[in-house]
Order: structure tokens, then C-alpha cells, then sequence
């Protein structure tokens, strides 16, 4: 029943061409250089140390690896790190 429901949120993001990420509540992740990752609609954090970050998402656990992290903000449904990036992966 839950997928229904989805796929239904889905197809009227489509046709209206609302997006995505509000109505499906799925990450948008904001890419700035390689020294600034924003992430919203995020679900909270797994793991924080100076080079690894895990982010719970509804989707799947975002990986980013790299050093000197730092969290510059934190809200609700929004975070916003630097430091310097090697990678930005889902969990499998």
C-alpha cells in the first residue's frame, strides 16, 4: 500500500511538474567546489568524525568521505558541511 501511495506522489510531481525532492521528500544535495555539501531532507546523523560522514536520508545512508569535516549548520531537515571531499556515495 505505501508504494502505491509513492508512486501516486510521483506521478502527480510528473504531471504537475512539482518538484521531486518537497513532494517525494527524497535528498536534494548541493555540490559546492569540492569544500561545501549541503543536504536536505535528511533524516539525521549515523556518523560524524573529521573524515567520514554518514547522513540517514529517506532513501538510503549517504557516505562522504574525505577530512577535516566540519558541520557549518544543522536544522530539521537541512545540513550543511565543509572540509575536503574525496567521495559522495548511498550505502548499499
Amino acid at each position: 500500500m505505501q508504494g502505491k501511495i509513492e508512486r501516486s506522489r510521483e506521478i502527480i510531481a510528473e504531471k504537475l511538474d512539482l518538484p521531486k525532492d518537497i513532494v517525494l521528500s527524497v535528498p536534494k544535495i548541493t555540490i559546492i567546489g569540492n569544500d561545501e555539501i549541503t543536504i536536505e531532507n535528511h533524516k539525521g546523523i549515523v556518523l560524524f568524525d573529521r573524515n567520514s560522514i554518514k547522513v540517514n536520508t529517506k532513501v538510503k545512508v549517504i557516505n562522504i568521505e574525505g577530512e577535516n569535516f566540519e558541520i557549518l549548520y544543522i536544522g530539521d531537515s537541512t545540513i550543511t558541511i565543509s572540509g575536503k571531499f574525496r567521495s559522495i556515495s548511498y550505502e548499499v
